[in-house]
């Protein structure tokens, strides 16, 4: 067969038949007018180079394999050489991917170190960029409106649940004790090394969970003092990631994961959709006695809600 009827036949172009045979792993016969003649060993060592190659064999190492097929084997691999080969691109392919992994291990701890230089109390004054908008609020945030739908929590008792905090314990919110405990429900916190879901910003009351996080943080003991016996963030984001954001922002307390978002079933709350996710909507409880004393709904801006809570606590304190 001609050179075009193999290039069709083994899947391959001109150029790398002509390229195979430059290397001398393909020998076609030469006709009496000096035309090379392929026949199907040809296309069958073709294919073979072309199935390595997808392999990440590179084609001047595909020799073993095709004496194989020359030396009448079934397989190209049935060889000891061939088995050789396999063994050595596994163990280049092993050397790359350590030696990406270190890399990319570096480059992760760089940009975590760089997140923890820039989560101090005070925002980064240099500049808009990416590192430093997690920490402030951007001008212009769409106001969330009160929807009524948190009216009917007040009054409600704490439902039976327990959910893993970031402590390793397990919360129970039906039994928090006697007095007050503040759980601040937020939608998720974002990593300096993580893109936002779409759209974040437009969404109302959806930016600034690591603004708040940070307000209670610089307020926790005040809120104690003002009668919190306890607070708690609480989200749908797994406990592993929410302990990262409690070691970079220097959290006192503990968040708590609710995966599932159980509590929003068994109390109602709201949540929103976006990028196929499903969160918690904004808000804060107190539960005083196991009951819902008071809800904050909607709440904006979240970056000062912590001392909004703070002046109810100092507002409204117990008989």
């Amino acid at each position: 067969m001609k050179i075009g009827e193999l290039a069709r036949s083994a899947g391959v172009t001109i150029k790398a038949v002509r390229y195979y045979e430059s290397l001398g792993l393909i020998t076609p016969r030469r006709l009496a007018n000096g035309y090379r003649d392929y026949d199907e060993d040809d296309v069958r060592a073709v294919r073979e180079i072309r199935a390595l190659s997808s392999l990440g064999i590179a084609v001047e190492r595909t020799r073993p394999f095709l004496a194989c097929l020359a030396a009448g084997q079934q397989h190209a691999d049935d060889c000891p050489a061939s088995m050789a080969g396999y063994r050595e691109a596994i163990d280049e392919l092993t050397e790359r991917i350590e030696a990406l992994t270190s890399r990319r291990a570096t480059l992760i701890s760089h940009l975590r170190q760089a997140a923890h230089r820039n989560s101090s109390t005070t925002p980064p004054d240099h500049g808009e960029h990416a590192m430093s908008d997690l920490y402030r609020l951007p001008e212009n945030l769409p106001v969330p409106q009160d929807d009524g739908a948190a009216d009917h929590l007040p009054g409600l008792r704490a439902p039976h649940l327990e959910l893993l905090s970031t402590t390793g314990e397990m919360i129970g919110i039906d039994a928090l004790g006697i007095g007050r405990t503040v759980i601040y429900i937020y939608p998720l916190t974002g990593r300096p090394e993580a893109d936002l879901p779409h759209g974040w910003n437009s969404i109302p009351g959806a930016r600034g969970c690591t603004t708040e996080a940070c307000d209670f943080r610089d307020h926790h003991q005040e809120l104690l003092a003002a009668g919190a016996r306890r607070v708690f963030g609480l989200s749908s984001q797994e406990t592993t990631y929410q302990r990262e954001v409690v070691e970079r922002l220097r959290l006192p307390f503990a968040m708590l994961s609710d995966p599932r978002l159980n509590l929003a079933t068994a109390l109602g709350l709201p949540t929103f959709e976006v990028d196929g996710l499903t969160l918690f909507k904004r808000l804060t409880l107190v539960i005083r006695d196991g009951v819902i004393e008071h809800a904050f709904y909607p709440v904006f801006p979240p970056n000062v809600h912590a001392q909004q809570v703070l002046s109810w606590l100092r507002d409204n304190s117990p008989e």
